[in-house]
């Protein structure tokens, strides 16, 4: 008998110690989701944003090329965390659609936001079939609108400027989601593949670009990242998703130049693997996984 309650004694004690490891994680994680963190993941070539805000809430931003987004999600959310509150697809090429597929089956997405841009890829119909399937609400990006997260936390969608839903583009890059997130005094430019004609029309539309991370377009390519566009954003830090030795060239040697004539800090994927950035609106500290 006296065996037996040694026994029960013991697996209890594990169990309170477990619980209370658990409780103080959490408690930790809790406290550091007092700030905004941007995680750009290192996805190889293709592009994948984690937004984790003060406010609790996980937004990611495409998926990348293949499902390496699931290990960058593993290291970056608390185990216990699988919501994920907005999924934003910029647009349907491969390296940004791919991943997303994966994780509306092992997260719980609230909402998806998406251009509903004509596309017949087999990982855009597999990802429209998923969200069919979950039944999980859909969000169409027909014009600029604003999403408040909270308090002083804004998603702002600047592109497209009006509702292009079936439409079919020669070039999908142009097709893509340009959104803006304000958090106080610090903002992030997300830009997907968007290239030169979405800069343009951007410019012409007369929308406040300033930012201080820019996450440049199209991984790089000299079709994106004019020195106007940078001129209206004027960023102090720039980020580029690309994937290394890639068989694209990205990024190209002539936006890299012209990033770094500008004086902007420039941050690689490839060279310096998942890029966190964490603020309090006030300021940015900056950390890499290399």
């Amino acid at each position: 008998m006296e065996r037996y309650l040694r026994k029960i004694s013991k697996i209890l004690g594990s169990a309170l110690l477990i619980i209370f490891l658990l409780i103080a994680f959490t408690a930790h994680s809790q406290n550091q989701r007092q700030n905004l963190e941007v995680d750009f993941l290192d996805v190889g070539q293709g592009d994948s944003i984690l937004i984790k805000t003060p406010y609790q809430q996980n937004i990611l931003i495409d998926g990348g090329p293949d499902n390496k987004v699931l290990s960058a999600l593993g290291k970056n959310l608390a185990f216990y965390d699988k919501d994920i509150d907005l999924v934003v697809l910029t647009h349907p090429h491969t390296d940004h659609v791919i991943g997303l597929v994966e994780i509306l089956r092992r997260y719980k997405v609230k909402k998806v936001l998406l251009t509903e841009v004509k596309n017949n890829s087999p990982p855009y119909l597999a990802l429209l079939e998923e969200i069919k399937k979950q039944n999980i609400e859909t969000d169409k990006a027909d014009g600029p609108k604003d999403i408040v997260l909270g308090q002083d936390l804004d998603l702002k969608i600047l592109y497209p400027l009006n509702d292009i839903s079936q439409k079919n583009f020669e070039n999908l890059n142009d097709s893509s989601i340009v959104a803006k997130l304000i958090y106080k005094n610090e903002s992030f430019l997300f830009t997907g593949d968007a290239g030169l004609p979405v800069e343009q029309d951007l410019l012409a539309s007369k929308v406040d670009l300033t930012a201080n991370v820019l996450k440049v377009g199209h991984h790089g390519s000299k079709y994106s990242s004019s020195q106007e566009f940078l001129d209206a954003i004027k960023p102090q830090y720039a980020v580029i998703e690309v994937g290394a030795n890639n068989s694209y060239g990205h990024p190209h040697l002539i936006t890299v130049k012209r990033l770094e004539q500008d004086n902007i800090k420039i941050f690689r994927t490839d060279l310096n693997g998942t890029i966190n950035f964490t603020s309090d609106g006030q300021s940015l500290k900056i950390k890499t996984e290399k």
